[in-house]
């Protein structure tokens, strides 16, 4: 899943055919990291998505538009002050490296063309988005690099810009063999780093679809593949692997030259139980096809372009990145109050187990009383029938007491316990309940898909006492809504995605006679299948609903769960229980597994 040289290459081609000559009319910051710039060009209105971050720095054309803050951040408003109504007169990628230059021709205060650089640097944590002008001196840049940071390279206003040093790497667009069988020798690692270490633009993944086209074994040092004297042969049957290695990269290096591109994400496959259809997941993505998934157990499948490819695979991707970044306080908050309330109901547990021999001080106080007579005085133990049990027990007594007394001191050390049992039980069942509480509020965070999932759960926390609430800070908890799935027999189901949601979703929109499902004793989400009038819904149906239920629940991972499901009218909430909790008496059940990839989603 790198973002290398040759993909880059591949938007850089696809950018120039679409934005050349375009005017730039509109220049967005939706992120800290993020630019958004809107291009009026003669086939019509183009959006450019720009991300610096330093997890998924990304550059492709997008129809999506993003909301932007209230007040534009400071590298926003001056690339408008500059750029605003500018127009793209030149895009370019320097010896194929993770950088993209826009050049942007504007009239200046007096009247003046003027050329400024948007310069993007697509280099994983070091990725940047700086702004230039004709002398390469740095204007601005998204993110400040001083020397306390970096001592080779700073990006400062005011220093001048040159390209970060690639060490050792050479422009695989101007390499012959000689060159490149001297570079892969002298590296005493496999092939397939040798090729991503020695050049630019080369990423693991085409390093490794390289040696497979050439037949060579990636993980053997390249000084093992090639003979004593070398050469690049017509024929097949008289070259070395070497050589097989250096007519592929070189077939690679034609297609970036004529700009043969030909987007394709591969997929792997796996089957979540026996005997059900494989799940594709995406595994990786090039700018050229993958032949090295083309077993049963993979697949590819190609795109338009770059930009229609990057936008399908990091969307999803990039969303959870950042809600995962988002939520990490939430997620802070939530684990470290589950492991006090854990600690405490570990000790609570121990305390009440400390209790249970009450009863038996009681039996001891009622037997002292009634066998008493015949203690001799100094007696230190008391052998006596139990009347309750018919069985002799043996009485440990203090000397210095006398029989009353030692029955008094059973009595009190059980009146004791049983106080001790009485608190404790209330409390216990007080700290489960909260564990519980912790552990739904933590099942909503990992099933939270976006930015407005949160807006709820920071709610419920600060409500619970677990968040401080910040002056001016209460949000609207209806921004989000809950997941809504159609069956296979076109039957709505819907997923509530926190503890307000689903006491909504359970309590307001479902009907009486609706299904409600639930995993049973575990922490999940409330799912409701909607009935239609005067229709029985099939047993497909239910099933469909167990498999969302088990999937939004803490089972998801597990082979099978158990899950409760009852009409809506036999679901109640008791007076001050908690968000999301519930009872009902009343119940069938179904164990099912989690796996949901056959049922539809509504967006």
């Amino acid at each position: 899943m790198a973002f290398d040289g040759v993909t880059i290459a591949n938007v850089v081609q696809e950018l120039r055919s679409c934005l050349l000559g375009g005017r730039l009319s509109k220049i967005a910051q939706p992120e800290n990291d993020e630019l958004l710039l809107t291009i009026k060009t003669a086939s019509g209105q183009k959006r450019l998505s720009i991300s610096a971050s330093a997890s998924l720095p990304l550059l492709y054309l997008t129809e999506a538009n993003k909301p932007s803050p209230m007040t534009a951040p400071n590298f926003c408003m001056l690339l408008r002050k500059h750029l605003q109504n500018g127009r793209i007169t030149d895009i370019y990628q320097p010896d194929l490296e993770r950088i993209v230059c826009l050049v942007v021709e504007h009239l200046d205060e007096l009247g003046d063309v003027r050329r400024k650089k948007l310069i993007v640097e697509l280099m994983g944590k070091h990725s940047n988005i700086i702004f230039c002008n004709e002398e390469d001196q740095i204007i601005d840049s998204i993110k400040h690099v001083s020397g306390l940071v970096s001592s080779l390279r700073e990006v400062l206003p005011g220093k001048p810009y040159f390209l970060p040093q690639a060490l050792r790497k050479k422009n695989p667009l101007d390499t012959d063999f000689p060159e490149f069988r001297a570079l892969l020798t002298a590296e005493p690692v496999p092939v397939f780093q040798a090729l991503y270490s020695c050049y630019t633009g080369i990423s693991p993944v085409l390093a490794q679809e390289l040696c497979y086209e050439a037949g060579v074994d990636a993980e053997v040092a390249a000084r093992a593949l090639a003979p004593a004297q070398d050469t690049v042969s017509a024929k097949d049957t008289d070259v070395s692997a070497l050589s097989r290695l250096y007519r592929a990269f070189e077939r690679l290096m034609d297609t970036v030259r004529t700009g043969s591109f030909t987007p394709t994400v591969a997929y792997t496959g796996f089957r979540p139980q026996p005997l059900q259809p494989a799940v594709w997941k995406p595994a990786e993505f090039a700018a050229v096809p993958l032949a090295m998934y083309a077993s049963a157990q993979d697949r590819t499948a190609t795109f338009p372009s770059m930009s229609a490819l990057l936008e399908t695979y990091y969307a999803e991707k990039n969303a959870l990145a950042r809600i995962r970044q988002k939520s990490a306080d939430l997620r802070r908050v939530v684990c470290s109050a589950l492991e006090r309330g854990t600690r405490k109901y570990d000790l609570q547990l121990l305390q009440m187990k400390d209790t249970l021999k009450r009863d038996t001080y009681r039996v001891y106080g009622e037997l002292l009383n009634a066998y008493g007579y015949s203690v001799p005085p100094g007696s230190r133990s008391l052998e006596a029938l139990n009347y309750h049990t018919n069985e002799t027990v043996t009485i440990p007594l203090d000397p210095t007491r006398s029989p009353g007394e030692n029955a008094q001191r059973y009595f009190q050390k059980y009146r004791k316990m049983k106080r001790t049992y009485e608190a404790l039980t209330q409390l216990t069942q007080e700290v489960l309940a909260e564990i519980r509480h912790l552990e739904s509020i933590g099942n909503a965070l990992d099933i939270a898909t976006a930015e407005e999932d949160l807006v709820p759960i920071q709610e419920e926390l600060t409500e619970s006492g677990y968040l401080r609430r910040k002056a001016a800070s209460r949000k609207h908890r209806a921004a989000s809504r809950p997941f809504h799935y159609l069956s296979s027999d076109g039957y709505d189901i819907y997923v509530g995605k926190n503890n307000y949601q689903n006491d909504e979703l359970t309590f307001h929109f479902a009907s009486g006679n609706d299904w409600w499902f639930h995993a049973k004793g575990l922490p999940g989400s409330h799912v409701v299948l909607k009935t239609k009038p005067e229709q029985e819904i099939p047993d497909r149906a239910y099933e469909e609903a167990g498999r969302l239920a088990a999937y939004y629940s803490r089972g998801r991972e597990q082979e099978k769960t158990q899950i409760d499901y009852v009409q809506r009218k036999h679901v109640k909430k008791p007076g001050g229980a908690k968000p999301g909790f519930v009872v009902y008496y009343t119940n069938y059940s179904l164990v099912i597994d989690s796996d949901i990839s056959g049922i539809r989603q509504i967006r």
